[in-house]
């Protein structure tokens, strides 16, 4: 190869070489970094133990500013921790009610992976318009609110910062935002992590190239150790994304231990009864014994609940499901009236299932 045509590699600790046109697309450069910095091993510390140290709420983005705790949302726990590179797990599936925090646990792997485990990691959102909205109201609060998280992602003030609306770069790696909508976004470099979030509000075509869950996998098909994260709450069953991608996993749910006889029972809708009239009084009942559980026993039930799996899975997707009866923020009396207000339809609704 002649002198006129080679292209050395930078070295670790080298000057910065802006290799976008070699890549032919912007942000090549951080790609490079991103492999570069992939070549040291990962850090053992899981992403819900790094939550619990580094992560914030800012009363912007949460009804419960202040230190993250994962013991609020114990469920999440396991979710978190099959992100961390000690899994190996490669893709987690979250079907999920409403008011449970799956965005957040995705919020809290995303900070993990700009302070321990730095890669290209992308970020999907139904639209480009969210996306948008998602980097402003939720993505700029979690890298504000944490000092680690803010020495690493400069100020988007600041001259060629590398920190806009859509993409946020920091040492190692880059944060890209894009929409389902946008297939040019959606092949626009390889990733090591890719967080899919409500994919179930996804256009069913990007621009004429097909269904976007695909094309958005696709870019991290070149990365062995990659992490894949698919959130949503389901729509109309039988046409979910979510769900068809749950019912490919382990099939996992959330049992919690009976006061009564100590059997572990998911917690299901038909169990949730009440005096008619009295919706106040609404209470989980143990299908096996019987035992009534009103709703301040909630919690308790939550921290010592566990996941068990229901199917073998392929042995790399982890699946979830959990439903809205399970959110420390909606209480079953809560949801009892929402279903007595729509009893001429006797489908509860989707969002809480």
């Amino acid at each position: 190869m002649s002198a006129s045509t080679s292209q050395r590699l930078p070295s670790r600790g080298s000057p910065s070489t802006d290799l976008s046109d070699d890549y032919g697309y912007d942000g090549g450069d951080q790609v490079l970094a991103a492999w570069l910095q992939g070549l040291a091993p990962d850090p053992d510390l899981t992403v819900s133990r790094w939550a619990d140290r580094h992560r914030r709420l800012t009363s912007v983005a949460s009804a419960e500013p202040g230190a993250w705790r994962t013991d609020r949302t114990p469920y999440l726990r396991s979710i978190m921790d099959d992100l961390s590179p000690s899994s190996a797990v490669e893709r987690v599936v979250f079907m999920k009610g409403a008011q449970l925090g799956g965005t957040e646990a995705g919020l809290n792997w995303l900070g993990y992976v700009i302070h321990h485990a730095p890669g290209p990691l992308l970020l999907v959102q139904p639209t480009v318009e969210g996306a948008k909205r998602v980097s402003k109201q939720r993505v700029d609060a979690l890298i504000e609110a944490s000092p680690d998280l803010a020495a690493r992602v400069r100020d988007p003030r600041s001259r060629d910062s590398g920190n806009t609306v859509l993409m946020k770069e920091f040492p190692g790696g880059v944060l890209i935002l894009t929409g389902a909508n946008s297939a040019v976004g959606l092949r626009s470099m390889p990733v090591r992590y890719l967080f899919l979030d409500e994919v179930d509000g996804y256009p069913g075509d990007a621009d004429g190239e097909g269904d976007p869950v695909p094309l958005a996998i696709q870019r991290a098909a070149t990365f062995l150790n990659r992490k894949i994260l698919m959130v949503s709450t389901p729509t109309l069953k039988g046409f979910s994304r979510i769900e068809a991608a749950y019912l490919e996993s382990d099939r996992r749910v959330f049992a919690v231990p009976c006061d009564g006889c100590g059997q572990h029972q998911q917690i299901v809708w038909r169990d949730i009864r009440w005096t008619s009239g009295r919706l106040e009084e609404a209470a989980w009942h143990c299908p096996t014994c019987g035992t009534r559980h009103p709703e301040h026993r909630k919690p308790a039930l939550l921290a010592a609940g566990a996941w068990q799996a229901t199917a073998s899975g392929d042995g790399r997707t982890a699946g979830y499901h959990l439903s809205s009866l399970y959110s420390p923020w909606v209480s079953w009396a809560e949801i009892a009236a929402e279903h007595a207000a729509a009893k001429e339809d006797p489908v509860v609704p989707r969002q809480h299932l």
